[in-house]
């Protein structure tokens, strides 16, 4: 589904099914160089099941046109006017990565009007190296063997995931690259990693917040350990939040890695 947001087209996957304004909605947030694809399972259940799904293309990515985000707050106002253009009052946000610092920062700017958060593979801060911030900028295709091989704890996924004996670590390589490939003006890369690295109102945005919220993490993540979520589930759970944490034991990719309890996870959380 496309709609018109800010003046431009946004590409949302709503998991084939019709969307309809008056089911509850959930949207989902992708991270750096990923797109809509990753939530395959996850959107596509929620919407053969009840939900609204909106998995989005963020802007100047793939399908959806106009200027990639600069930062979290950039695209933390983006998803408040894709939640007007799409005519949905209330949502359930569910980020990955960038994406959860995306959902965070729009959840306590939204106020009421987002139901749910799922953060899955978050942090606070996400700081990024600076060799790999610095290869991202000058060697993006080198860089993105390396966040592969740190994001990854398996070589195939399981049946349910991408079908059974797909290659991961060559199918998440492949995706980055063509989501690279789709905006030949802007280093979606670098400006999503500098995003990420440059955000620094997690911990108010999280006690901010007025919806429970589900910490999805991955035991062996190398690029955002489970620790660098810590201060925001303390910091959440002080603010009297209602706090679920679902420790899966697997990388960075929880949607491949562990699709189905990714999914059982969050379906659980939104009842």
């Amino acid at each position: 589904m496309n709609l018109n947001v800010n003046g431009h087209v946004a590409y949302c996957y709503t998991g084939g099914k019709p969307f309809d304004a008056n089911k509850p909605t959930v949207a989902f947030l992708h991270g750096v160089l990923n797109d809509h694809s990753v939530w395959i399972l996850q959107s596509r259940y929620l919407a053969h099941h009840g939900f609204n799904v909106l998995a989005v293309d963020l802007p100047g990515h793939c399908r959806s046109a106009g200027e990639p985000p600069a930062s979290v707050e950039e695209a933390a106002a983006f998803v408040a006017a894709l939640l007007d253009a799409a005519g949905v009052q209330r949502a359930a946000l569910v980020g990955h990565s960038w994406g959860s610092l995306i959902a965070l920062e729009a959840a306590a700017r939204l106020q009421a009007r987002v139901t749910h958060l799922v953060l899955v593979g978050t942090a606070a801060p996400m700081k990024v190296s600076p060799a790999l911030l610095q290869a991202s900028l000058e060697e993006p295709l080198a860089a993105l063997r390396m966040v592969n091989v740190f994001s990854r704890s398996t070589l195939a996924p399981p049946p349910s995931a991408l079908g059974p004996g797909t290659w991961v670590y060559g199918a998440s390589m492949a995706l980055g690259r063509r989501v690279l490939a789709s905006n030949p003006r802007v280093n979606l890369f670098h400006r999503g990693f500098k995003a990420c690295d440059s955000y620094s109102n997690a911990e108010a945005a999280i006690a901010a917040i007025r919806c429970p919220v589900l910490f999805v993490l991955g035991a062996q993540d190398q690029m955002t350990n489970p620790k660098a979520a810590q201060p925001l589930i303390v910091k959440a759970r002080a603010a009297g939040k209602t706090v679920t944490v679902e420790l899966l034991p697997v990388g960075h990719h929880q949607m491949t890695e562990a699709p189905d309890r990714t999914l059982t996870a969050i379906k659980a959380f939104l009842g």
